[in-house]
């Protein structure tokens, strides 16, 4: 079975301050070569922060 193109680029995020997983996105990882950051609403945490990029399962 092929893989597509989307899931070979494919990232989780991972809230730094709970540990949990809550978003996904892409990655063109031939410019983008260290690791993302965004500052993102947590639910858990009940407010926005930062979430690193984290390896897919």
């Amino acid at each position: 079975m092929a893989q597509s193109k989307f899931s070979e680029n494919l990232i989780r995020l991972k809230c730094t301050v709970c540990g949990r997983a809550n978003y996904y996105t892409h990655k063109n990882k031939k410019k983008v070569e260290r690791k993302i950051e965004y500052k993102k609403y947590c639910p858990w945490c009940r407010k926005q922060t930062a979430h690193k990029e984290s390896k897919l399962k």
